[in-house]
């Protein structure tokens, strides 16, 4: 089976934003980011592979046999955009983003193009359902 290229590592969080995120506005955004999940989530940011910050972790399997272990919420600060890894069930997916902002959504992400696009209330609210949602999915962990 192949190993996981997105795994936790010790690299420096602060060190990647600002040595990585050219953008200032980006930058900023992405320490707002930190400061919000931080809040909920009472974990401490990691780096997740190169460019992945991570809130915590679990540990999932597929039916297929493929496992690992991924962060419980994360976001990357890409060039294009800021890309939210939060988990939305299939039952509230279409409504709780129907509610955020200005976004677009992939099946295993949400892009924003900065925080002052999106409803931060709803944001909130999406990791606090992110985390509950998981631990159920999860129990173990």
């Amino acid at each position: 089976m192949a190993k996981n290229k997105t795994t936790e590592t010790e690299n420096s969080v602060a060190d990647f934003i600002n040595a990585f995120v050219e953008d200032e506005n980006k930058r900023k955004d992405s320490f707002e980011l930190i400061k919000i999940t931080q809040e909920i989530t009472r974990f401490k940011p990691k780096m997740w592979g190169p460019s992945i910050i991570g809130f915590g972790s679990y540990h999932y399997k597929y039916a297929s046999g493929h496992e690992g272990d991924a962060p419980l919420v994360g976001f990357s600060p890409r060039k294009a955009a800021i890309s939210l890894y939060i988990y939305t069930s299939p039952e509230n997916r279409e409504e709780i983003l129907s509610k955020l902002g200005k976004h677009k959504a992939a099946k295993g992400c949400i892009y924003i193009k900065k925080l002052s696009d999106i409803d931060v209330d709803v944001l909130k609210n999406m990791i606090s359902l992110s985390l509950a949602d998981l631990k159920n999915l999860y129990p173990s962990n």
